[in-house]
């Protein structure tokens, strides 16, 4: 792999852009491979690295039925965080946080996570001594979190409505949080897991499983317009709202998901006036943060119905329009350029799913909700732990598909997607 630096940046200038190497191969599908990994997003990416990278499994599949980086994976507001409390999240989220203050430089690639914190804004008493509570936990578990006071967010914040309709009593703060560009975590873990051997497969699309006694060992692919089947020892799906219906046909049966799509919006360029990312909740339910271009990037609640669709509409588009003005009026007269909407995979209880599943051979990561972007390298690393070792990592020991049936929910917000939506 060829490495990227400054040297390499300068010379480039001199000679032209001719002596880049090509990012990624684009090879040919082998009819074997220890390991298949279903989903060229993020987390798809991710598991293919660590499987090679810590766990030197190399003859490794990642089967992507469009582009890398078409689906959720480019679909977000690329926020990064660990604020949680309950157990399951808490190590899990941290664990990843942690891996992403090394990216960078583990992938030789510039992700551009930028740790300018994350700022839930408090409203009411009850809303403060809530948070309090989740914040105190989060400290009790070595994670970094404080409370700014009106005083303070206003010499931080100044543009926010704190007279407004909501008025605004204060903040609870995890510095170590912010943003990533959520386009070059792909091409960087791409790269990173190409130069080790991992053959990246786009344009090809999972149409079945083959099994063998019960068990999955290879899977069927259109590619080309040709169907044919690839084997393997090994299956890991990391297909986000998809995971259902690729279940199905695995043979698992209904999974406690529902499929929504969860609307994002970019806006025209501004000169910096947000070095945060800033949490409307209580209230309303609205995020934003300002990108390296200049353009605000925000979102707010999910559609109150499953769809598969990867566009919006217009209750959502006025729900976070509204919440925008209620906070930061001075955007009032900012043009909107971009929408989308991402497909999520809303678990019953909010939290995900990464683990091996009872049929043999086959392996699952599920269930993102609002956190999959965040959960990135987290994700990759222990489900690429579960696949290679057939057991959890310490970080997922808890997210298991079982824990439903068990009654172990791991209820972050204290209502699941199930509640929310219905």
């Amino acid at each position: 792999m060829q490495r990227y630096n400054v040297w390499q940046v300068i010379r480039a200038g001199l000679k032209g852009p001719g002596i880049w190497d090509k990012v990624w191969d684009q090879p040919e599908p082998k009819p074997y491979y220890d390991v298949i990994v279903v989903g060229g997003g993020g987390h798809g990416l991710a598991t293919a690295y660590y499987l090679a990278k810590v766990h030197k499994i190399r003859n490794v599949a990642v089967i992507e039925k469009g582009w890398l980086g078409g689906g959720n994976a480019g679909r977000n507001t690329t926020i990064v965080r660990s604020n949680y409390m309950m157990p399951g999240n808490t190590e899990f989220y941290e664990h990843s946080l942690k891996l992403w203050e090394t990216l960078s430089h583990e992938l030789n690639y510039n992700v551009m996570f930028s740790q300018r914190a994350h700022v839930n804004l408090v409203f009411t008493p009850g809303q403060r001594d809530a948070m309090a509570r989740r914040y105190n936990i989060m400290r009790l578990n070595g994670i970094d979190g404080e409370y700014w006071d009106r005083d303070e967010l206003m010499k931080r914040i100044p543009h926010l409505a704190y007279d407004g309709r909501y008025p605004i009593l204060g903040a609870y703060v995890q510095p170590r949080a912010g943003t990533a560009r959520h386009d070059a975590v792909n091409w960087g873990f791409a790269r990173a897991a190409s130069a080790l051997g991992v053959d990246i497969l786009q344009g090809t699309e999972v149409t079945g499983f083959v099994k063998k006694a019960g068990a999955v060992v290879g899977v069927e692919v259109r590619r080309g317009g040709e169907s044919r089947e690839i084997m393997a020892e090994k299956v890991g799906l990391a297909v986000a709202g998809h995971t259902s219906v690729l279940a199905h046909k695995a043979g698992l049966g209904r999974l406690p998901i529902e499929t929504h799509k969860l609307q994002a919006f970019v806006s025209e360029a501004l000169k910096p006036i947000l070095d945060t990312v800033v949490v409307f909740g209580g209230p309303g339910h609205f995020y934003i943060s300002q990108s390296d271009k200049g353009s605000m990037v925000f979102g707010g609640d999910l559609d109150g119905y499953c769809s598969y669709a990867q566009k919006g509409n217009l209750p959502i588009y006025e729900d976070v329009m509204a919440n925008c003005l209620a906070i930061m009026p001075c955007l009032g007269r900012v043009r909107v350029l971009r929408q989308w909407a991402g497909v999520m995979d809303m678990s019953m209880d909010g939290s995900p799913i990464i683990t091996k599943t009872d049929i043999p051979g086959l392996y699952l990561n599920a269930g993102w909700c609002y956190g999959g972007f965040k959960a990135t390298p987290g994700s990759g690393h222990v489900f690429a732990h579960t696949i290679a070792k057939d057991e959890p990592h310490e970080a997922n020991r808890r997210l298991t598909l079982d824990r439903y049936a068990r009654g172990y929910q791991i209820d972050e917000s204290g209502h699941g997607p199930w509640a929310k939506v219905h």
